[in-house]
């Protein structure tokens, strides 16, 4: 029997008593974590003192690394073109990643998007894609490799090959009340991103109700950490903070945001998606050495289009074939005139979720064409009896429910009220 060369319970008094951990003792946690050696008990209670007690640059930097380690690295090295990803930590109505991806490949940056599903209220990138008829999420690598060299852009499903003790302990963190760590949440999110193999990320950092992070002061630790882990570990990496106090764009819900982003891609959508979607691609390409493109050109031109049309049917869908659309639909009105001051994200994306659009466990199916869409935003005058939003469900036992959550989450204020809106993008951090 093989003797371990530290013990779990000294690792985690360490932390408990506010001491740093020495790169020895976290490579091996982690690893013996990975490999079983340390209990799901034992991580719990290192997860829970590193919550209290934070981690210094150099113990997160070695932490993500050994995340890593656990695992496989992809290599893009051998395509023609330089490669550049997005990360999105999570909001409303957060469709960038879809008119994003095709938009930059029209730049010759190849962008290999591994994306995710949704659980809780923020939406999935893949469950949305899969509403597209025949497109599927599950590539191999060579078919990723494939499709970035003659297409430019893949979104599809992380194998699970890569980082897998983060896949381990994500799940801990869920049940244990440790998700909010921040040292957590950057190493999960960067060992990902780092053993995909990008030469640069670009990270969009969601700040307000609807995302992870409430507060600027949250957002911009949990930014400013990532993007050190990005440099330390040789990729070039920037940070936006993002507005996620209301809902970006007009839909919620699966099929409605790929709706909404072909609108995009043809030249037309909302202003705050286009904005966003375009303000990423380029600080993508400005960090892949493609910087100075008109970018918004390429919306309006078809370029855009064109590779999106290529991207889909590349993963087996047809880019024509019609969306599916939910069976029921419910109308909620404004209950008095004036200007509508407040939309808020979290609201809307439990409705979006209580109509079937999420998922309350991974196992949970979702439906494509549920959601929730918006007539109106913040700033806009409305009438009373005026469709604030439409609600879409197969299962119009929901609709209840998802009115409920809506409460308290729309406010009209008198005609003449003024109404500051809050940019998209609040910061930089580079």
């Amino acid at each position: 029997m093989t003797t371990e060369p530290f013990d779990a319970v000294d690792v985690i008094k360490h932390k408990r008593d506010r001491h740093e951990l020495s790169d020895d003792e976290i490579r091996w946690v982690v690893d013996a974590y990975t490999r079983e050696v340390v209990a799901e008990e034992q991580m719990s209670a290192l997860a829970m003192a590193v919550l209290l007690n934070g981690m210094t640059r150099r113990e997160i930097a070695t932490w993500t690394g050994a995340m890593i380690a656990s695992g496989e690295r992809m290599d893009f090295s051998s395509l023609s073109r330089p490669t550049a990803d997005k990360h999105s930590t999570g909001g409303v109505g957060d469709k960038i990643t879809l008119p994003l991806a095709p938009l930059v490949a029209v730049f010759d940056v190849a962008v290999p998007q591994l994306s995710g599903r949704g659980l809780g209220h923020t939406g999935g990138t893949l469950d949305k894609l899969e509403s597209v008829p025949g497109w599927r999420a599950a590539l191999s690598n060579d078919e990723m490799l494939r499709q970035l060299e003659d297409v430019g852009a893949v979104i599809c499903a992380a194998g699970s090959g890569l980082a897998p003790a983060d896949k381990r302990l994500y799940a801990l963190r869920d049940v244990t009340g440790t998700v909010e760590a921040i040292p957590l949440i950057a190493s999960s999110i960067m060992s990902k991103k780092i053993a995909e193999g990008t030469g640069a990320l670009v990270l969009d950092v969601k700040v307000g109700s609807g995302a992870f992070m409430k507060t600027r002061e949250d957002a911009t630790e949990l930014a400013r950490t990532m993007v050190d882990l990005g440099t330390d570990a040789g990729v070039r990496t920037v940070a936006l903070l993002t507005d996620m106090s209301t809902p970006l764009g007009l839909t919620a819900g699966n099929a409605l945001e790929v709706r909404e982003s072909v609108e995009v891609l043809d030249g037309g959508g909302p202003a705050d998606v286009v904005e966003l979607t375009v303000r990423l691609a380029e600080e993508m390409l400005e960090a892949a050495g493609r910087g100075g493109r008109d970018v918004a050109a390429a919306l309006t031109d078809g370029r855009a289009m064109d590779a999106w049309r290529r991207m889909i049917a590349a993963q087996g869908g047809d880019p024509d074939a019609a969306l599916p659309t939910a069976r029921e639909s419910h109308e909620v009105r404004a209950s008095r005139s004036g200007v509508l001051t407040r939309l808020d994200a979290y609201a809307v994306g439990i409705a979006a979720w209580r109509l079937g659009a999420g998922r309350a466990r991974k196992e949970d199916p979702v439906q494509a064409g549920a959601g929730v869409e918006m007539h109106a935003k913040p700033g806009d005058t409305v009438r009373e009896g005026d469709v604030l939003l439409t609600l879409h469900t197969d299962t119009p036992e929901r609709f209840e429910r998802a009115e409920a959550a809506l409460e308290g989450g729309i406010e009209v204020a008198p005609e003449g009220t003024s109404h500051e809106a809050t940019p998209v993008v609040l910061d930089r951090i580079a």
